[in-house]
C-alpha cells in the first residue's frame, strides 16, 4: 500500500473511531549490534518491521526500523557478539511477550545468543512524538 492510500485509510479509521490516534501509530525499533556480530541488515530490517507491526497491532506503514551494526560494545565484560534493542511506541507495549519474540528473531538471523541481548521498551506520550509537521497528541 502506498503512503497516500495508507494515510487516507488511517484518517477514515480515526474519523469513525475504529481506533484512537493516541494508541495507533509510531513504533520505532532501534537495534545496535556489536562489531563481532554477523548481521544481514536488509533482511533483518524487513523481518523486524513486520514483527513490530504484528506485535503492536499497528500498521507497518508507520513502523520505523534502525540497525546500527559494527558498534563497539561489551556485555558482561566480554566483547563477544551482543545486541541492544530499543522499542518505542505510543501504547501497545507488552515487554513480557515482545522480549522473547524479538530475541529469538535476532538470534535466528545473527550469531548473537539471546542471553547477550538487552531490550528497552518505552511507552511514549502521543504529545511527545512528531510526524508530518505535527504530533500524535
Amino acid at each position: 500500500m502506498d503512503y497516500l492510500a495508507s494515510y487516507l485509510r488511517l484518517r477514515l479509521l480515526f474519523k469513525y473511531k475504529i481506533f484512537s490516534k493516541k494508541n495507533s501509530l509510531m513504533p520505532l525499533i532501534q537495534i545496535n549490534t556489536s562489531s563481532k556480530s554477523v548481521v544481514n541488515d536488509n533482511l533483518l530490517q524487513k523481518e523486524i518491521s513486520k514483527m513490530v507491526a504484528d506485535l503492536t497491532g499497528k500498521p507497518e506503514s508507520y513502523v520505523m526500523t534502525m540497525i546500527q551494526s559494527k558498534t563497539q560494545m561489551t556485555f558482561a565484560g566480554s566483547d563477544e557478539p551482543c545486541c541492544f534493542i530499543k522499542l518505542k511506541s505510543i501504547g501497545a507495549i507488552n515487554p513480557s511477550s515482545m522480549s522473547q519474540s524479538l530475541c529469538e528473531l535476532i538470534a535466528s538471523k545473527t550469531n548473537i545468543k539471546t542471553n547477550r541481548i538487552y531490550l528497552e521498551f518505552i511507552d511514549v506520550k502521543a504529545s511527545n512524538w512528531g510526524f508530518n509537521s505535527s504530533t500524535f497528541g
